[in-house]
């Protein structure tokens, strides 16, 4: 495996020298000051500096005493992705799912905390860092100034996406020295405040990582949100789109053009730890256990890691099921897309008892796990059921319904693969799970030019339709071929060497030990892959969609290269397409039957937009009474 220079974690820079009190007969009283480092100690110099920015960086990564909803993941999850009905989940999740959410929601309140925590570290860092312009070099003073920028408006991102209209804390200010502020008077006055951020750190920043630290931020992240962030200000700000969509264009031309991109051969290998920061890679999230492999011990790292595992893996398999997958989205798949068993895995599901053919997996069982005597209970029924193994985990889903049963509520019986697949799921300390979580990925980018090209030249354009077919390209295998023997044995190697020696019982490392063995075998010969334009126009026909057939590729697409990948709400927000998507991919439905037969999706609610625009926090207005709460929760 290549070892690559990677901040994995990244800790505060301030320091606090304690003193020591005396206990001495009349003395007991007398408490010696604590002294404190100036803060301007922090800015005196190059490396002081991006000791400090640290503290920046660290507000991105799960927390550290991994409470269930103190981390990112749940409400990212739950917010950019559970709207869509892509993701599902029970319980109180599943108000996520059918517009339930309340401004009592905890995953919108750790959320909202999380953000402006970070935001607060970047407006003191940026604050000190401009009075101190003296102490630094020009490279070392520009790297953080445009870093601290973009993780500030990577924060503000996620709360504009989510809330709408938020407040806009400024350079210095933070909820200590501003405790009252209203939210931004217009979607304008916020959307211009973000782009400022980027448009500014994107002429601040290289298109490498600074001192080839990959998990900083660069000019080709700056430049992917600011393309975004010009979408998003063209449907919230209808009057200013055509101008908005030409700005977004330019941005997001020249990460295509830059030559510091290209797509992962394999699409089935991006959530492999072989891959991390592949040059897909715009942004991502590495949370790698390091030497902490096999604990509960606090560590923010490896306890983030088991709850993402447990968070996506199957019940019947140890998971909880927060993260379950509909079976229409596994419907959405072309025959031949490899996209759907590189990232779905479904319950054992007898193929007799599949609503459509299409539906049998194509993941072959390798023939040692059904010879291993301890899955003699198991084999029976894999050899009759083309679904319910994870090639991943070499683990089979016990389970054979479409739906999975939780104490009389339902949801989807799919799941992920892209994070339950270097772990298993156990209660003891049998773990393994380093994850990848993708913020920006090459894709996220030629979908968003594609959408640009569209609205400003029209649906016949021939290179947003060109973006489109080379993602279709490499998702029907396409770009293994020919390449097939290098990927099997650069991926094959961390499943046969590094699995195989965690896993000593017997278990993983058993079953795939072969050093040319990959779960998932790469395409040796072309597919012949529809032309997006001609097989999006007749999906548009054939399901009845209103929009445009460009808007209906644009959109499907995401759904099959996104799923599970919080962008993928916001994605839909911002391209108009977010109610058509639930009325006619999820048409209303009540429960009929045998639940765990119907694999359709019960909906009974009205979608609402105006709702996509969550309520602001009970404790944000309790707290801050400047700040309103949005239209369709007063």
């Amino acid at each position: 495996m290549k070892v690559k220079n990677i901040l994995y974690s990244l800790l505060a820079g301030t320091v606090l020298l304690a003193g020591t009190t005396s206990c001495d007969n009349d003395k007991f009283l007398t408490v010696d000051h604590y002294s404190i480092l100036d803060l301007n100690s922090g800015y005196d110099n190059d490396e002081h500096a991006l000791r400090s920015l640290n503290g920046c960086y660290d507000s991105m990564l799960p927390s550290e005493d991994n409470k269930l909803n103190e981390d990112p993941f749940k409400p990212y999850i739950f917010t950019g992705c559970h709207p869509t009905m892509d993701t599902q989940a029970t319980g109180w999740d599943k108000d996520f799912m059918t517009q339930s959410w309340t401004a009592d929601k905890d995953e919108l309140k750790s959320g909202w905390n999380h953000a402006y925590n970070g935001i607060t570290r970047c407006n003191d860092f940026l604050q000190n860092l401009s009075g101190n312009t003296a102490n630094f070099s020009s490279e070392v003073a520009a790297t953080a100034e445009g870093e601290a920028r973009v993780i500030r408006a990577f924060h503000y991102f996620w709360l504009a996406t989510t809330f709408g209209r938020v407040p806009m804390l400024a350079t210095g200010e933070t909820y200590v020295n501003t405790p009252y502020k209203a939210r931004a008077e217009s979607y304008e006055e916020m959307w211009d405040f973000i782009i400022e951020d980027l448009e500014a750190a994107a002429a601040l920043l290289s298109w490498k990582p600074y001192n080839g630290q990959y998990g900083r931020c660069t000019k080709g992240m700056a430049l992917a949100y600011l393309g975004d962030a010009y979408m998003w200000k063209a449907y919230r700000c209808p009057d200013q789109a055509n101008e908005c969509y030409k700005k977004a264009e330019t941005a997001l031309k020249q990460v295509l053009d830059s030559g510091e991109y290209e797509l992962n051969k394999s699409f089935t290998t991006l959530w492999d730890a072989t891959g991390v920061w592949s040059k897909e890679t715009i942004y991502e999230q590495v949370l790698n256990e390091g030497d902490k492999w096999g604990s509960w011990d606090g560590n923010a790292l490896s306890g983030a890691n088991g709850w993402t595992i447990y968070y996506s893996a199957a019940p019947a398999n140890g998971g909880w099921g927060t993260i379950a997958l509909s079976w229409e989205l596994y419907d959405s798949f072309e025959p031949g897309d490899k996209r759907r068993d590189g990232s779905l895995v479904t319950a054992s599901v007898p193929e007799n008892k599949l609503a459509k053919p299409e539906w049998k997996s194509t993941i072959p069982v390798p023939q040692a796990w059904l010879d291993a005597p301890e899955n003699a209970g198991y084999v029976e029924k894999t050899l009759a059921s083309p679904n319910g193994f994870n090639p991943f985990v070499q683990e089979y889903v016990a389970y054979d319904n479409y739906k999975f049963d939780t104490g009389g509520e339902y949801a989807p019986a799919v799941y992920t693969t892209k994070y339950w697949r270097l772990g298993r799921c156990h209660w003891n300390n049998d773990q393994h799970a380093p994850a990848q979580i993708y913020r920006k990925r090459l894709p996220n980018v030629m979908l968003d030019y594609a959408e640009c090209r569209f609205i400003l030249y029209g649906e016949g354009d021939a290179e947003g339709w060109a973006q489109i077919n080379k993602l279709r390209e490499r998702a029907f295998g396409n770009l293994e071929v020919g390449n097939a023997t290098s990927l099997t044995s650069m991926y094959s190697k961390y499943y046969s060497d590094n699995m195989a020696s965690f896993y000593q019982d017997g278990g993983f490392g058993y079953y795939v030990s072969i050093s040319d063995y990959y779960p998932i075998p790469f395409a040796t010969e072309a597919a012949k892959v529809p032309d997006a334009q001609t097989y999006y126009g007749q999906l548009k026909s054939t399901k009845g969609f209103s929009s445009p057939a460009w808007k209906v590729a644009i959109n499907m697409e995401r759904r099959k290269e996104f799923s599970a990948e919080w962008c993928l709400c916001p994605d839909m927000l911002k391209s108009g397409f977010m109610a058509e998507h639930v009325a006619v991919n999820y048409p209303k439905h009540s429960q009929t039957g045998d639940p765990e037969s119907d694999w359709q999706t019960v909906r009974t609610f009205e979608f609402d937009e105006r709702r996509m625009d969550m309520p602001i926090p009970s404790d944000e207005l309790i707290k801050n009474p400047l700040c309103d709460q949005n239209e369709a929760y007063r």
